[in-house]
């Protein structure tokens, strides 16, 4: 049964890692989370590592850029693990070919920067999607227009077989009070199609194994069994957690919180109701990250 607790400081010392999210945890798309920030610096002054696992399709360095824009202080995380940089990986191993077709916008574009990579990273080139053989989505080219606006172009590209890298499995995010599409809602529509799509993020294997190895890094190894995944996201952070047999705390105040009736905490009842739903059950949960 998943328990409802009032602070991250109440099971900070069962834990020696966090593997936290940032949209709908550290903050909105517009401004940090006070709370948050004090909660992770909390948690590294206790001797604890924060790694900022995250489903943004850019490579690391463009996400801490954001994070300083946003005002969120290095002192409250050691590294950062972005589906981006899993899907980047894929790709500079020819998982879509050489020749790609980019679904996204333009601020993007920093996906196809060159990488370092174990091996040779091959050549991509950006073409029309009639050239292509395969497709990197980032997201849609426009993030408040509906994916049916795409069946056309994947229609086309189911016929030619063509293969979609999809950099950030998530469906939506809040960005304030605006809800946006994501590539996941691509791909979903895509493999609704008959197509075939490949995801990096969360809740697929691919960006933990990433995590791990820049937690590694960062200082001593973390047994699995100290490790609490933290995110909104009840099909992304919580499942992914699940899957790889690691606690979770689940935040309520993100993309559930109508659905478990979460202000300051989430309605118990709601919050029961809710994981019942969706088949999915958190180790602990909270209204928000603090």
């Amino acid at each position: 049964m998943t328990r409802i607790i009032e602070s991250l400081a109440d099971i900070a010392a069962d834990y020696d890692a966090l593997f936290c999210d940032l949209w709908g945890c550290l903050h909105n798309g517009i401004a940090a989370f006070p709370e948050a920030v004090a909660a992770l610096k909390g948690f590294r002054a206790g001797g604890g590592k924060v790694v900022l696992l995250t489903n943004a399709p850019r490579p690391w360095r463009e996400v801490e850029k954001q994070l300083q824009q946003l005002a969120v202080p290095p002192e409250a995380w050691d590294v950062i693990a972005t589906s981006g940089d899993s899907a980047r990986l894929a790709m500079f191993q020819g998982v879509v070919g050489t020749r790609v077709h980019f679904i996204g916008e333009e601020r993007d574009l920093t996906f196809f920067e060159p990488m370092e990579i174990a091996g040779d990273a091959i050549d991509i080139e950006r073409v029309p999607l009639p050239e292509a053989e395969g497709i990197v989505c980032t997201g849609p080219r426009d993030s408040h227009e509906d994916p049916s606006v795409y069946r056309p172009e994947f229609l086309y590209a189911k016929h030619k077989a063509l293969k979609l890298l999809c950099a950030n499995p998530d469906i939506v995010v809040d960005r304030g009070d605006t809800r946006e599409w994501c590539a996941g809602a691509l791909a979903a529509l895509y493999t609704e199609m008959g197509g075939k799509s490949l995801y990096f993020g969360k809740p697929h294997p691919p960006v933990y194994d990433l995590a791990r190895r820049r937690l590694a890094r960062s200082g001593q190894p973390v047994s699995e069994s100290r490790i609490l995944a933290v995110g909104d996201g009840i099909h992304t952070d919580i499942k992914g957690a699940l899957q790889e047999d690691i606690d979770s705390l689940f935040v309520t105040g993100g993309l559930a919180a109508t659905e478990t009736k979460t202000s300051h905490q989430p309605d118990s009842d709601a919050l029961e109701a809710y994981i019942e739903k969706e088949k999915v059950t958190p180790t602990f949960a909270i209204g928000q990250l603090r």
